[in-house]
């Protein structure tokens, strides 16, 4: 009985971890007791483990180094995570997705679905700003909840876009959970970003696309917004000649900086045309020149600052210039900087802020710490092996194991959330995804597409609990209308859920089936065939190949012509004037004994 418990330690122990979290233990606790109760088992048992069990009681004073070490607290990259979580409350309580909310409304409300499309557009630019999922859905949620109810949103319609779309911070950059991915696999944080930002987009797509289906489908389920709610009234030919004013004037700057900007000079001209389109929009608005309609306006304002915001922390780790860390930082000034010229930030924001990011960073450094314990027992005794043999032997090679991991990822997202995934599931399937050729960053973004289903599973979604929590328990008078308005049930925010949980199900077949869109992050590679190698010429002498300098090569296997004259390398060489000869030296008689005299 002792040789099977120590040689079957791995799974054991795999299977007590899961145990200790369905009871309801807290997850670092559960890692971190886990790993010592198994690590004392492990040295006890060694001696029955034939070689398997590779533990000793020396082997605790490597958790110090460990947890003061580069793999923790001393961890670069983790600390992005409080800038752009700092970051996101900021813009949260600074009231900008509020503003983008309401404006993208106005502008999408003349259309069937138009409030559905403008949830997800927000989504999407809240996702790349603040990269925390609970701000956004709760943003949505208190905002946009209610209009989609007053004018007649079907409520589990509502219900799931406003969750999907909150979960688009998951997997758009800046996503924390990426972060966690890149470290967690020994990759960059800029290659991750760059290849889950077309994924993101594209999965911003389908839920678009879903809408449309459904606006033909349902279209009572969603209706247009009534001519009296569009309160900025019309003017998208007004936009539209706007856009194309800037695009003309960032090209014309682009033209006019190219010779001396190189290929810096179209972002350059770009920023120039925002610039100026946006001072414009800003005089029209203030000193009442009418050259553009209100919608313009509004939309150019409200929209210009959050998208400059992007290209702060996303353009500037793009183009090499700054870490993700450093990133973060300048994200979270530019935060403040909006908060403050929209006059929402006090003292109150500033603390509210910084209490939600300590407590976020710390549930996240207590989970890494636990793992860790956990791990240093693991690998002791050799969970590692086990884990890469078990998922290398699946059927189907490479296909099989992608397939495999991502069901066993998918149902775990039932009971735990992104973090704990990351830092328990990861660290065991990276190794078996690189024995098996796979890209990392491809695998990392794979995962990060599943794990955001984490968020809407029901019934442990945490958007879907984000969203019960704002949204209307009971009956309520609408305070436009005046009509009685019903309330939402959980039951209706369930269901409204599973539509786009099966979408994100298809973006994880489509990311296995196109891995392109995420392998674009790596540069073209160079064919060596293409590569002119030469030689340069030295003076004397001919290139390498070549004829000799002073004649043409034989012809016909002729003799090559007389050259000049090899030097006598017995001899020291001769700078100018012939050293004076040396007197000859008389040879020894060596018939006779030798003179000392």
């Amino acid at each position: 009985m002792m040789e099977f418990i120590a040689q079957n330690m791995a799974p054991i122990m795999f299977a007590s971890l899961i145990i200790f979290l369905l009871i309801g233990y807290p997850v670092a606790f559960s890692l971190a007791a886990n790993g010592l109760m198994f690590f004392f088992i492990g040295v006890l048992l060694s001696p029955y483990s034939g070689g398997s069990i590779n533990l000793a009681w020396p082997l605790l004073h490597a958790l110090p180094d460990n947890f003061y070490g580069s793999r923790v607290m001393s961890n670069d990259t983790l600390l992005a995570i409080p800038f752009f979580t700092f970051m996101g409350i900021v813009l949260e309580r600074s009231g900008m997705a509020e503003d983008l909310l309401d404006t993208i409304g106005q502008l999408f409300g003349p259309i069937r679905g138009g409030l559905a499309y403008a949830v997800i557009f927000v989504g999407a630019l809240l996702a790349a700003t603040t990269g925390v999922v609970a701000a956004s859905v709760i943003a949505m949620g208190l905002i946009s909840l209610p209009i989609m109810l007053r004018y007649g949103y079907d409520r589990r319609l509502a219900s799931g876009v406003i969750a999907a779309s909150g979960t688009l911070a998951q997997i758009i950059p800046p996503s924390l959970v990426l972060i966690v991915l890149a470290d967690q696999l020994g990759r960059s944080v800029g290659d991750m970003y760059a290849g889950a930002l077309i994924p993101g987009l594209v999965l911003t797509g389908l839920y678009m696309l879903y809408i449309l289906v459904m606006s033909i489908i349902r279209p009572h389920s969603m209706p247009a917004l009534p001519l009296e709610a569009r309160t900025l009234g019309h003017g998208v030919l007004s936009l539209l000649a706007a856009l194309l004013a800037a695009v003309a004037i960032s090209y014309a700057a682009y033209r006019y900086l190219e010779p001396a900007h190189g290929d810096n000079a179209d972002i350059l001209g770009a920023c120039v045309g925002v610039i100026l389109i946006y001072a414009v929009a800003i005089a029209d608005q203030r000193l009442n020149f009418n050259m553009m309609s209100r919608l313009a306006q509004q939309v150019i304002i409200v929209l210009i600052p959050p998208l400059a915001l992007i290209f702060l922390v996303l353009g500037t780790i793009f183009l090499g210039i700054a870490t993700p860390t450093e990133g973060g930082a300048m994200g979270s000034v530019g935060a403040l900087i909006m908060a403050a010229a929209k006059g929402r930030l006090s003292l109150d924001v500033v603390k509210q802020a910084l209490a939600s990011t300590t407590r976020l960073s710390s549930f996240v450094l207590f989970i890494l710490i636990g793992a860790r314990v956990f791990s240093l027992t693991f690998y002791g005794v050799n969970g590692h092996i086990w884990v890469e043999h078990l998922l290398i032997s699946l059927p189907g090679g490479e296909v099989g194991f992608l397939i495999g991991v991502n069901i066993l990822v998918f149902f775990l997202a039932f009971f735990l959330d992104f973090f704990e995934l990351a830092f328990i599931i990861v660290p065991l399937l990276a190794p078996a995804a690189d024995k098996l050729g796979i890209d990392l960053i491809w695998f990392g973004v794979l995962l990060g597409v599943n794990m955001q289903t984490s968020f809407m599973h029901p019934p442990f979604g945490f958007a879907l609990f984000y969203l019960r929590s704002v949204a209307a328990r009971v009956p309520y008078l609408d305070r436009l209308t005046g009509k009685k308005i019903a309330p939402v049930t959980t039951g209706q925010i369930y269901w409204g859920a599973v539509p786009f949980v099966l979408i994100q199900v298809i973006m994880i077949a489509l990311t296995i089936a196109f891995p392109q869109m995420v392998m674009h992050y790596k540069a073209t590679a160079i064919d060596s065939g293409t590569i002119d190698y030469t030689v340069p010429g030295v003076p004397g002498m001919s290139p390498l190949g070549a004829p000799p300098a002073n004649g043409t090569a034989p012809a016909n296997g002729g003799a090559a012509p007389a050259g000049p004259a090899a030097p006598d390398l017995s001899q020291p060489p001769s700078f100018g004037d012939a050293p004076p000869a040396k007197p000859a030296t008389p040879q020894p008689d060596l018939s006779q004994p030798p003179s000392f005299n």
